[in-house]
């Protein structure tokens, strides 16, 4: 088994896309998508949508809203939360 490389000539080691970077498909890709909703109609085309398959519009939404929503302790976002039961 050869032994890891020490100094200078390390090879091609953390020579690679910097951590945090997009791939460039990834970005093309995406870019693809946001002209194509452009072309559709934009706004009103996710509009129709929400209505027409709420399930799939939700998912989407799910995927574009952060997963943490951080916020002022003295100016909270929610208020209150309340519940009623409500029997049929």
């Amino acid at each position: 088994m050869a032994e890891p490389k020490i100094g200078k000539n390390t090879g091609n080691a953390g020579k690679g896309r910097p951590k945090g970077s997009p791939n460039k498909a990834t970005a093309a890709i995406k870019d693809m998508i946001v002209q194509a909703l452009d072309q559709a109609g934009g706004v009103e085309y996710l509009h129709t949508q929400s209505i027409a398959n709420p399930t799939a519009f939700l998912t989407l939404v799910g995927k574009v809203l952060p997963l943490q929503l951080s916020g002022d302790p003295d100016n909270p976002i929610i208020q209150e939360i309340r519940r009623t039961v409500v029997r049929p």
